[in-house]
């Protein structure tokens, strides 16, 4: 990235935490409203920090395509929810078993067990909600909804959680790693691009474009995630690192070593860049890219 861009992505992703915030204290539920405990741990989860780089990317893929980020926002928050869901639900002890998650204790640690499986429940239920409200008539809604669905669900983020457990101990291969990473984690972030596209109204072309974009920068990512966890520490990161080397899952590390591997995300970052030349606008989602696979935390 060239200085003038460095300097002034910091600004942008830094306001567009605010915007994102804002708009995510404004549609949970307030803590006083019964359950309170439920609506409590929500808030707890959600709001607790985190790049917020789905609903970043939804709103950068809309203004991308010449659309309003403004309008995306709903969308941009619904998915942020729908990860939050999946980070309470991966910390909890039957499955990665984590004590700390954005620099704090983890909702399970805070609220219980219990309660944490049904504030998870209960973000995924109203992601969907919020996600189905009117945009511009029932049938963009309807589209919306299904998007998300199909990146949460078994040929997605659910279905790579369970291949990610099954694998564990298991041989690492590139291939192998590369099918958990696409559903686990590929697979929303290439759906927050294809839904800020949806929202800007833009065409099949371009749809295709920035479906090439997610799902290149979405895996980039990923091991990007992986080499930290390698290379990094818990004070850095706000999560344990090492574990997935103690559990034995499948990392691109693992497979292929660390400089492979971060010349593999910076490959894919490279083919996000190229996909998207034709956007009316893809300054932000270029500079995205090449961030997410340089980024120390």
């Amino acid at each position: 990235m060239s200085p003038a861009v460095a300097s002034d992505l910091p600004r942008f992703l830094e306001e567009e935490r605010r915007k994102v915030d804002a708009a995510l204290d404004r549609l949970l539920p307030p803590e006083t409203s019964e359950p309170a405990a439920l609506h409590k741990a929500m808030r707890y989860s959600v709001l607790g920090g985190g790049k917020r780089l789905r609903p970043i990317l939804v709103r950068a893929a809309c203004a991308a395509c010449g659309g309003d980020p403004d309008r995306a926002m709903n969308a941009a928050c619904s998915l942020e929810m729908i990860h939050t869901y999946s980070l309470i639900h991966d910390d909890l002890p039957a499955m990665d078993d984590d004590d700390l998650r954005r620099g704090r204790p983890t909702c399970h640690k805070v609220f219980g067990e219990a309660l944490a499986i049904l504030a998870g429940d209960a973000l995924l239920t109203f992601a969907f909600e919020v996600l189905a409200r009117p945009v511009a008539g029932e049938g963009l809604a309807l589209t919306l909804v299904r998007e998300a669905a199909e990146a949460a669900g078994t040929l997605g983020m659910v279905g790579g959680q369970v291949l990610d457990l099954q694998s564990e101990g298991g041989t690492p291969t590139a291939a192998a790693v590369e099918a958990i990473h696409r559903r686990k984690t590929a697979a929303l972030i290439r759906a927050s691009v294809r839904m800020g596209g949806l929202l800007a109204g833009t065409d099949d072309r371009l749809l295709g474009a920035l479906t090439r974009f997610g799902e290149s920068v979405g895996l980039a990512f990923q091991i990007a995630d992986d080499v930290l966890d390698e290379t990094s520490d818990a004070a850095t990161l706000g999560k344990a690192t090492k574990k997935d080397a103690d559990r034995g899952k499948l990392t691109y590390p693992r497979a292929v070593g660390l400089e492979a591997s971060t010349a593999r995300a910076r490959a894919l970052a490279a083919q996000a860049v190229e996909a998207i030349a034709d956007l009316p606008a893809p300054r932000r989602l270029r500079e995205l890219a090449e961030l997410l696979v340089e980024r120390k935390a």
